[in-house]
């Protein structure tokens, strides 16, 4: 992996069951023999067209290119909750050994999931889980300790409008887990004394497409004239803010921030539009989770919490509770640090 990009450190630290308030609950485990033969991996990411999962894609690429195992990339066009579901059909039919998803929702999923692993096929989750289904998978990649996330972000957008004033949320889809987790963070936090004189204004919803992402974020500035911030936890809605912002010449007036990647956000840090914002490195994600798929898929890695297995050069990683791996803490991007990442 490139030197330069953040160095995540493995954590035996699950997602607590009560962040995303449902029970623990015991991964599945296929009972098929081990692969003998070249592996097969699909990962399945939301949506087309998104900076972040291409970034996630390298790293399966990465990994693929170390152990061996074909690999594909499978995406719907939009990151609506039932259109993953044709390609898992698709990938199963096609004799896919491990689909590893980024799910859409927590729910719709679930029939396809059970019949692909009806036959054979391995699913690990990455980015975000099957929340409140996670027995439904085998394991989890998350890129951080997600459970810490919501708080995180409120800190960063409290540090940029002095801690009072109005400010917006611009999520992806209203069924995404990892934002609906993240978003109650974000509110359990704004419950601090420190964050009192904060306030939540609305949370709107671009669905991870840029022109939607884009006509949400000018809609905020209309609707809330006072605006101080657009705070978007999803790569697809930071930069559609920025653009907004910058197009407006609202840059200083209404500060943006969230989670993006550094190639993406680089100009708007660079003229000024955006202070900082924060993200992990999605390609050392993707290089795990195709170790972990090639090592299910072969039987070489058996999840259970507590179970360490090697990564590559990203060094070990540990299962914790519901199997769950966190990779590492957040990096918050300025101006002064952006030009030494690029994804």
């Amino acid at each position: 992996m490139n030197s330069n990009k953040m160095v995540l450190a493995a954590t035996a630290a699950a997602i607590a069951s009560t962040v995303f308030g449902c029970k623990p609950k015991t991964a599945s485990v296929v009972n098929e023999a081990p692969v003998t033969g070249t592996v097969r991996v699909c990962f399945i990411p939301k949506n087309t067209g998104n900076p972040y999962f291409d970034a996630v894609n390298n790293g399966f690429v990465q990994a693929s290119s170390a152990l061996h195992f074909k690999y594909t990339e499978q995406a719907p066009a939009a990151a609506d909750a039932t259109d993953q579901i044709p390609i898992i059909q698709q990938q199963v039919q096609d004799g896919v050994n491990v689909i590893a998803i980024s799910p859409n929702s927590p729910d719709a999923l679930d029939p396809a999931i059970r019949a692909a692993e009806q036959h054979g096929v391995r699913v690990i989750t990455i980015d975000a889980d099957l929340t409140g289904n996670e027995n439904l998978r085998s394991a989890c990649v998350l890129p951080t300790d997600f459970s810490k996330l919501g708080a995180s972000q409120i800190e960063l957008m409290g540090s940029l409008i002095g801690y009072k004033g109005g400010f917006a949320i611009l999520s992806a889809t209203t069924d995404a887990p990892n934002q609906n987790a993240w978003i109650a963070g974000m509110k359990e936090a704004l419950k601090l004394p420190k964050y009192a004189g904060m306030h939540l204004l609305e949370v709107a919803y671009g669905n991870d497409d840029p022109q939607k992402s884009l006509l949400e974020a000018q809609s905020l500035m209309t609707k809330y004239p006072q605006l101080k911030g657009i705070l978007s936890p999803t790569t697809v809605g930071i930069a559609a803010a920025a653009q907004a912002v910058e197009t407006a010449g609202a840059a200083g007036k209404v500060q943006v921030t969230g989670l993006g990647t550094p190639n993406q956000m680089r100009r708007f840090v660079e003229d000024g539009t955006v202070q900082k914002f924060a993200l992990w490195d999605p390609a050392q994600m993707g290089y795990t989770a195709g170790y972990l798929a090639e090592g299910l898929a072969k039987g070489t890695i058996h999840p259970a919490p507590g179970v360490t297995f090697t990564a590559g050069t990203e060094g070990k990683r540990v299962f914790g509770a519901n199997n769950v791996i966190s990779n590492g803490p957040l990096v918050v991007f300025t101006k002064s640090n952006i030009g030494q990442y690029h994804f």
